[in-house]
Formats: C-alpha cells, structure tokens, sequence
C-alpha cells in the first residue's frame, strides 16, 4: 500500500509545475468545482442532473460538508456516488476526501487504504493543488499510523510546491517529525533534503550539552547553505539558541544516605555521577555536583536556603515520596527542582518542580500504544491485587482506551490457588463447560467436548512478578489459552543471567529499559565494571540516575519545546504537561530461555 505511492512522490516533484495552469485532460475527467451553493442546493442539483454532473454535484457536497467540519454528512454523501463509476481525477478527489474524513475519525489506517485506489497513479496530471491536498493528507495518515520517518519524506517531497503560511507550517512539521524519528532510524536517504534534515535531527540528539548542540547546529548549517533548514532555522532550535545562553554550573543531589532506600539511593547516587564523569572525559566543562543527605533534613527550607547559599542552581531529588507532595504542595520553590519521584497523580504542583521515576504507568501505557500499533483491538488483563495493581490497570485501560481499543474484562491475581479459575473465568472457560453438560443432557448420551475459550480477545495485558508470570504463562496453556499474545511491564524481568527462570515465559513480549537491552553501551560496560549489580534488575536505577543527570540541563528545552524527546538509558524521555518526565521504552521476547529485543514497531 504504501510502496505504491511512493514513485508519486518523485513524479510530483519532477512535474507538477507544469500542471499547475493547466486542466485534467478529457481522460482523466474534471474535478470538482469550489461551489457558490449551498449543500442543499448542490444536493438538489445533483437530484436533477446527468449521472457524470450528478456526480461532481455530490462531490462539491461532501467536500463543503466537510469544511464545515461535518464528517457524519460528508460521509453520508461521499457514499452514495459510485467510486468506480467516476473519472480517475474524481476518484483521486474522492480516495483523497475519504483519508481526510478517516483521519477525522482517527482511522490513519483506512486512510492510507483509501490512498492506494489504482487512479493515484495519475496524481502528478493534475493541478498542483489537488496534488499538494492529497499527499499533504497521506503525510497527516501516516504520522498517525505512527510511521513517522515515512511522514517527514512524504513532506520533504511536497514542499518545493508550497508557498506562504501552508510552506512554513510544513517546514516546522518536517522538524517535529524528524525530531521524533528514534535515533537509530535518523540514517541518510536518498533524497538530499531529507537526509540533511535527519542529520540535523542527529547532531541536536546526540550532543551531550546545549552548548555543544548550538556548536553542531552551526556547523551543519554552514556546511549545508542552501538546505531549507538552513535558510529557516525551525523556531525549536531559534529557541534553544536563549536556553543555551542559561549555562547550568552547581547541581545539588538530595538522596537519603541511610534507612529503607539506602540502597536505591546508592544506585542513583552512581548512576548520576558514572554519567558525570563520562561527560568530563569528553573535555567539556560540566557543572559541580554537591550531596546533601535528605535522610537528615530538618526541613526543606533550611535545605534550599542552605542550597542557595551554596549557589546550586538545580537541585536533583528528593527520593522520598513523602517530601516530593511536600514539594508538589507549594506555590512555588526557590530553585528549580527535579524530584526522583512522583506525587499523587492530578496534584498540581509549582512551575519549578519536575518529576522523574520509574513509574509503572508508563509500562501500562507503553503496552497499550504498542500493541496498538501491532493491530490488536481487545484485551484482556492480569494485575496484582492492591493500589499498585490498581493504579496499573487504570493507565492501561486510560491509554487502551484512547486508542480505540476494548478493554474486555480484568482479573486481580492474588492467590496462587485461585489462578487458574481467575483465567477460566476471563477467557469464558465455565461457559463452554457448562454449554457440553447441558448438550450432554438433552441427548442423554456423553458428549466428548473439549472447552473452549472465547475468540474475541487480541491479547492479555500482564502485570507481575517475575514468579506469577512463571505460574500464569503455563496456566494460560492449560487453560486453552496459551496461544494468545501476551504484553506484559518489565517486573516479570529478573535480568538474571539463568535461562531455566525464563523457560516458562516464551513468547511473552515485555518493555524494559535500554540499559538491561543493550549491554554494548559504553557508560553501562563502565558501571558493570565497577558495580556488577548493575548488570541485574537494580540496572533500571543505575540508569535512572543516568538519565537525572542527562536531564539536568535539558530540563528547560523539555518546558519550551514539548515535541523534544531524549534518547536515554531508562527509555525515551519526554515532558508531559504536568512536568512529568514519561518513558517510552523498546521491546523484548522470551525465546528459548533467551531475552530477544524487538524492533520497534514504529520503524
């Protein structure tokens, strides 16, 4: 479907100038005309017209239904003209009002089906402003597909036919696309512009610090003076050249030094300064880090009037809950704050207070934009009993839920005892038992019937222990349900180095951190080194508080430029508008006893 549109593109470009004064040839049929009537009265012309005029009547119909923003109408109309009836320019007209009426619905999908009709292939013999219509709604359907690189490609071909405002909204959209394409997908194309375009995307992702960014983005554009980019700067990265002039020099890290979260604390401790230390040896200046034990506050102001005494400019912590509602409570904080948690969701907090965690929401909303995106429709769930299950099922059914998807039915698992009647019960079991006896009983002969579990369900979403996943995936089998996909968070994941833990969980797909995913990354060899717990589930930590620190001077670019997004160890980083940094994380499979990554789905 896509592929064959994609040498349109290029035809586009190469001859749509000369089309732009001139009509559809006889063959092709006339396009719709901008009507002077009303709906009612195009409708009322259509009644009395020619089958051929009836048509473009009805079309001119739609379209204004349609620009006057009503779908339902536009759609009732569009489908009572015969698509294959008409001329290959009204079906071009017709495939392109009926993307635009699918994305209208958020159905990218059905638009990019109703953009493969075969008379596309006459796209580029039409005037230059149907032409620019219909790619700009296939860029618009494929950025919702979540094919993002394939929607910047579809708006760098389109460009050279734009003028005026619709050429600047472009412009600044081929840079929110390019800025979202994951760093491993930002390799040069074919097309000039579009690789300059993701190598300016490249250069902003991977310098270390604002100032090093500017530095690349100035040397990219003198190297590249004519590129579009280069003559217009995207009003992003005007707007970094201000942050960027705001060097960050003393970081205060407020972490408990002793009680419960010792131990957590020592692994954010060293996964901010691993970071630190790295960025040292890359010979930029970094800013001083100076540690405060927050297990020995006496109160948070005698803190930050000692902090800013001290000249911190940002303060990285609390750890604690308790202190970061504490935070949230106030109407505002002396120095900007990054807390390494989070307060109670919809608490409003103060303009200077970030947030950063390993929050399992994130997880839950992960699986539902990824299975999402692999085509799955309903879902079933399994998550512990208690507030955290709870607060799990409720992002993923919120998330599931704005997607489109059906959220079935749901199970709190508890009792290992009670498993397998908790999975009968979500996938209908008894039903199927109970239907065979009372068969059984009209006969009255034995009915050899084995159960059946309902059809209507994609997958299970999974929240558990890495022992409840072992006890719930061999359950599902015995239950006839283990052909079903599973989506499961990162907590059924050990990061123990023993295949037997992980031969019961084949097949389940599960989010996790890059950190635990990719053990060629220098900064985690250089942690694994020194600390080889690292290596285990406490990786997760070490690579927050690498991130804490990749975030400090970044914090302001995520607040003025919320399409940024951060490739980092815990996953990729952005900034909600509550202030809440939010992970998006890649995928892995259990195969054989062995952790499999996945390739993104939106690649």
């Amino acid at each position: 479907m896509i592929a064959c549109l994609r040498p349109l593109s290029a035809l586009c470009l190469a001859g749509l100038l000369a089309a732009c004064t001139s009509s559809p040839t006889s063959s092709l049929g006339e396009l719709p005309r901008t009507p002077q009537a009303s709906i009612e009265q195009l409708l009322q012309q259509a009644n009395e017209a020619k089958p051929e005029q009836a048509a473009l009547l009805r079309l001119s119909a739609a379209d204004l239904a349609y620009k006057q923003q009503d779908v339902g109408r536009s759609a009732r109309i569009l489908e009572q003209i015969p698509l294959e009836g008409l001329k290959p320019a009204q079906q071009i007209f017709a495939s392109t009002l009926t993307a635009e009426l699918a994305i209208a619905r958020n159905q990218p999908k059905s638009a990019l089906k109703a953009l493969s009709h075969p008379s596309l292939e006459h796209l580029a013999e039409l005037p230059v402003d149907q032409q620019v219509r219909t790619q700009l709604v296939r860029a618009r359907a494929l950025e919702a597909d979540g094919q993002t690189l394939a929607a910047a490609r579809e708006r760098v071909f389109i460009a050279p036919l734009l003028s005026g405002d619709a050429a600047g909204s472009n412009h600044e959209a081929i840079w929110a696309l390019v800025s979202g394409v994951p760093l491993d997908q930002l390799q040069g194309g074919a097309d000039k512009d579009l690789a300059g375009w993701l190598e300016l995307a490249r250069l902003t992702k991977t310098a270390p610090t604002l100032e090093q960014q500017q530095a690349a983005i100035d040397n990219w554009r003198a190297q590249n003076p004519e590129h579009p980019a280069a003559r217009q700067l995207p009003q992003p990265l005007i707007k970094l050249k201000e942050i960027a002039g705001q060097p960050l020099t003393k970081i205060a890290l407020l972490l408990p030094q002793e009680g419960q979260l010792a131990s957590v604390s020592r692994a954010l401790r060293d996964g901010f300064l691993a970071a630190h230390y790295q960025a040292k040896q890359s010979g930029q200046a970094q800013p001083a880090i100076e540690l405060y034990d927050s297990a020995k506050l006496t109160s948070l102001d005698d803190f930050y009037r000692q902090a800013q005494a001290d000249g911190v400019q940002l303060v990285v912590g609390p750890l604690e809950k308790p202190l970061v509602k504490q935070l949230s409570a106030r109407e505002q904080l002396p120095i900007t704050t990054l807390a390494l948690n989070y307060s109670d969701s919809g608490q409003e907090a103060p303009a200077q207070l970030f947030q950063f965690g390993l929050a399992a929401e994130d997880e839950a909303r992960e699986a539902a934009r990824r299975a999402w995106l692999d085509g799955m429709r309903s879902a079933v769930a399994l998550v512990p009993r208690g507030e955290w299950g709870d607060r799990v099922l409720r992002a993923f059914q919120q998330a599931w839920q704005a997607e489109g998807g059906r959220l079935i039915a749901a199970e709190h698992v508890d009792q290992p005892v009670a498993l397998a009647q908790q999975i009968a019960d979500l996938f209908q079991l008894r039903q199927s038992e109970a239907r065979a006896k009372r068969l059984q009983g009209t006969l009255g002969v034995p009915v050899a019937a084995q159960p059946a579990r309902r059809q209507d369900v994609d997958f299970i979403f999974l929240a558990a222990t890495p022992q409840q996943a072992q006890q719930i995936k061999p359950t599902l089998a015995f239950q006839y349900a283990g052909d079903v996909p599973v989506y499961a968070t990162s907590h059924l994941y050990s990061a123990s180095n023993d295949p037997a833990q992980y031969q019961d969980l084949n097949g389940i797909r599960f989010c996790e951190t890059p950190w635990l995913l990719n053990s060629d990354d220098p900064l985690r060899q250089q942690v694994g080194s020194q600390w080889p717990q690292a290596g285990g589930s406490l990786g997760r930590l070490y690579a927050m508080g690498a991130d804490a620190y990749r975030l400090a001077p970044r914090l302001a670019q995520l607040k003025a430029l919320p399409e940024t997004r951060m490739d980092g160890l815990s996953g990729r980083l952005s900034l909600n508008p509550a202030q809440r940094i939010e992970r998006q994380l890649p995928w892995a499979e259990f195969r054989d006893g062995q952790v499999q990554r996945l390739k993104d789905s939106d690649s």
